[in-house]
C-alpha cells in the first residue's frame, strides 16, 4: 500500500481537527505549572486538537475560553436544579461550544494512593508537604510562589456558577459532596438548556450508553475515571467494543484511560472510538517543561500514531477498523 501521504485529520462534532485525540479534563493543573490550564489550552489550540477544561480547575473558565476559544468544558454537575441551570448558563455565556458532563463521581472513590502520598481535599499544609516543596525549588518559585504573589490562594473557580472555595478551605468537601442526587432527569434538563454538542463522560455499561442517547447526549466517553473510582471496574478499552456496538452510529463514542502512546490511540479507534482523551502524558509534559513540554508530548503522540498508521497500511484515520488487531 502506498502510505506516503498520511493524515490524522478527524471530524469531531462537526469540526475538523488534526488528530483523533484531545487533552482530557484534569483538575488542579495550575498546581503542576504556573497557570497550567491556560498553558494546556494554548498548546492544544496551536496543535488544532480539543482541550477540555475541568470543572475542578483553578483558572476561570472565561479566561481559558478567551485564550483558546475552541476549548471544551467538562462539568461536575450537582443534583440541584437551580445550581445546574446557573452553571450551564455560565458555560454558554463564556462561549464554550461542547459541554462534557461527568457522571461517575457521585461520590469520591477510596483513593488510598492519595492518602499514602499525603494529598487531600482540602489541601492540608504539613511538614511533608513543606519538605516536598523545599526540595523542588523550581516548582516552589516558578509555580507556587508566583501564583501566590500574582493571584493569591487558588480557588476552585468553575465548579458552580459562583466562585468556589479556596483549595485549603474545609468547605471544599461540602462543595464536592453534593453530586449523589444526579440522575437522568437532570441530563434531560441540561439537554433542553444546552444548544451545542452534549457529551456524557463516565460510561462503562451498554445500557447506560443507550440511556445517554435516549436522554439527548450527542457523545459519550467510555471511562473508568482513571481507574480511581471503583477497584475492580473494567478498563475502558475492555468496555469500549460492547458500548460502540450498542449505540452504533447514533452517537460519537470516545474513550479515555490508559492511553500512553500513538499505538493506543489507534487501538481505541479500531475498537469503535471516534476520539480519545489523554491526560497523564500531557500533564507530565506540563510539569517538566511547561508549554514546550505539552507541545513535545503532542509531537510524540502524533509521530507514534503516524508510524503505526503507516505500518498498518492506512493513510487516513477513518479507514481504521478492528481488522488491524490481533486478539
Amino acid at each position: 500500500v502506498d502510505v506516503s501521504r498520511r493524515t490524522q485529520q478527524t471530524e469531531l462534532f462537526g469540526e475538523t481537527w488534526d488528530a483523533p485525540f484531545a487533552i482530557a479534563p484534569m483538575g488542579l493543573c495550575a498546581l503542576t505549572a504556573y497557570r497550567g490550564d491556560l498553558v494546556l489550552a494554548r498548546a492544544a489550540q496551536a496543535a488544532n486538537i480539543p482541550m477540555i477544561l475541568a470543572g475542578s480547575s483553578l483558572i476561570r473558565m472565561e479566561d481559558v475560553a478567551q485564550a483558546a476559544p475552541r476549548s471544551w468544558f467538562q462539568a461536575y454537575v450537582p443534583g440541584d436544579v437551580k445550581r445546574i441551570d446557573a452553571l450551564i448558563g455560565r458555560v454558554a455565556n463564556a462561549g464554550y461550544r461542547v459541554l462534557v458532563v461527568t457522571v461517575d463521581l457521585a461520590v469520591a472513590g477510596n483513593r488510598e494512593n492519595n492518602v499514602r502520598n499525603g494529598f487531600s481535599t482540602p489541601l492540608r499544609p504539613s511538614l511533608r508537604l513543606a519538605w516536598d516543596g523545599l526540595t523542588r525549588p523550581r516548582w516552589l518559585l516558578g509555580t507556587f510562589a508566583r501564583t501566590l504573589l500574582a493571584h493569591g490562594i487558588p480557588h476552585f473557580e468553575n465548579s458552580f456558577f459562583e466562585r468556589g472555595a479556596p483549595i485549603i478551605s474545609p468547605s471544599v468537601l461540602r462543595d464536592f459532596s453534593a453530586r449523589d442526587h444526579l440522575n437522568w432527569t437532570h441530563l434531560e434538563r441540561i439537554r433542553a438548556q444546552w444548544k451545542g454538542p452534549l457529551v456524557v463522560k463516565g460510561i462503562l455499561d451498554p445500557d447506560d450508553a443507550r440511556d445517554a442517547v435516549k436522554f439527548g447526549a450527542d457523545g459519550i466517553v467510555v471511562s473508568n475515571h482513571g481507574g480511581r473510582q471503583l477497584d475492580g471496574a473494567p478498563s475502558s478499552i475492555e468496555a469500549l467494543p460492547a458500548i460502540a456496538e450498542a449505540v452504533g452510529r447514533d452517537i460519537e463514542v470516545w474513550m479515555d484511560g490508559g492511553i500512553r502512546c500513538g499505538q493506543d490511540v489507534l487501538k481505541a479507534r479500531a475498537l469503535g472510538a471516534r476520539g480519545t482523551m489523554i491526560g497523564r502524558a500531557f500533564l507530565y509534559g506540563l510539569g517538566a517543561m511547561g508549554e514546550a513540554g505539552v507541545t513535545k508530548a503532542l509531537e510524540i503522540l502524533h509521530r507514534e500514531l503516524d508510524l503505526t498508521m503507516a505500518f498498518c497500511g492506512h493513510t487516513t484515520i477513518d479507514t481504521v477498523d478492528a481488522r488491524i488487531l490481533v486478539r
